[in-house]
């Protein structure tokens, strides 16, 4: 990839990028999405008891997107750094054990309470027990999103890609980090949908990522909204009623209803995106049928953009779609 050009400095708003941890009233988002096995790895973890996550760990195995999702949802727990490090001096060669604390670490780091340098080491060390896991290199990459330099972010994507292509995480990071980017030229033309757009076609037909030019789309318009560039009410935007995001939409819409994987521990971030520019491109039918796939599990992103109350709006938009979507 050439060079880019120096990041948009965009207002901070009260909402995050999609990644980025959002403040919610306790109980309305679980961010292990509908992961039983890791609820209950995660209560046990609360408790100071490690045996439960370990075992998860164990039997994750090299599945990396359900492991990378696995070890940031258990180090977002507040004393996940102090557990982990517990568990990494009783096994010193532990990768599971080196791999939450260092994600602990970043979480930790990206909160304003640890060290960012100490959360890049634990991350190193994490690599060098396991040379083929992506996951201590997705941590390098959540830090670098929010607190490192365009280079790091470039790197870190380039060190997760090349263990696992497909990564499902670490090209929504980098989405929404490239969707900060000045544009020039056309509404439309912007080099976040370019690359969205190039991942897609270059996965398997059968990827989770032929959704992410929708998630490019949100992210997008949050750079837009934050800057003034576009309203506030993504639905009376006009931004997901275009050409271009007229064929994302169609593209990411057939995708689901052929190729959905109910297996794969992200996909709900997928349907979320993928409801939310529905709802916002006034395709209320299609919207319905994602809410009711969607079910309980509701994300932060992207219906905290620009700055809303993530619940009410995901609340609103069901209502409305389920409500418009009704045989007159």
């Amino acid at each position: 990839m050439s060079p880019l050009p120096p990041l948009l400095v965009v207002r901070r708003a009260r909402t995050e990028p999609s990644g980025a941890p959002v403040q919610d009233a306790p109980g309305a988002y679980d961010d292990a999405l509908d992961d039983a096995e890791l609820r209950a790895a995660r209560a046990a973890l609360v408790q100071g008891r490690r045996h439960t996550a370990r075992s998860l760990l164990l039997r994750t195995g090299d599945d990396w997107d359900r492991r990378g999702h696995r070890l940031t949802v258990l180090a977002r727990e507040p004393y996940a750094a102090a557990w982990a490090f517990d568990w990494l001096q009783a096994e010193p060669a532990s990768p599971d054990a080196a791999a939450l604390l260092a994600l602990a670490r970043v979480q930790r780091a990206l909160r304003g309470r640890e060290d960012p340098e100490r959360a890049r080491a634990a991350c190193a060390r994490a690599a060098a027990l396991a040379p083929a896991d992506p996951t201590p290199w997705l941590g390098l990459l959540r830090l670098a999103r929010l607190l490192g330099s365009e280079r790091e972010v470039f790197d870190a994507f380039a060190e997760v890609r090349r263990r696992h292509p497909e990564h499902h995480h670490a090209h929504h990071l980098l989405v929404s980090r490239l969707a900060e980017r000045p544009a020039g030229g056309r509404f439309e033309s912007h080099e976040v949908y370019d690359l969205a757009e190039l991942a897609a076609a270059e996965a398997p037909a059968d990827s989770p990522l032929a959704v992410l030019p929708v998630v490019a789309l949100a992210e997008r318009y949050r750079v837009l909204a934050a800057t003034g560039l576009a309203p506030a009410d993504p639905a009376a935007s006009g931004h997901w009623s275009g050409p271009r995001a007229r064929r994302i939409l169609r593209a990411g819409f057939d995708w689901w209803l052929e190729w959905e994987h109910d297996e794969h521990p992200r996909r709900h971030i997928d349907l979320n995106h993928l409801a939310h520019a529905l709802s916002c491109a006034g395709r209320p039918a299609e919207a319905a049928a994602l809410f009711r796939r969607i079910g309980a599990h509701a994300t932060r992103a992207p219906w905290c953009y620009p700055h809303h109350d993530p619940w009410i709006a995901f609340h609103t938009a069901r209502a409305r779609a389920h409500a418009l979507a009704l045989p007159s």
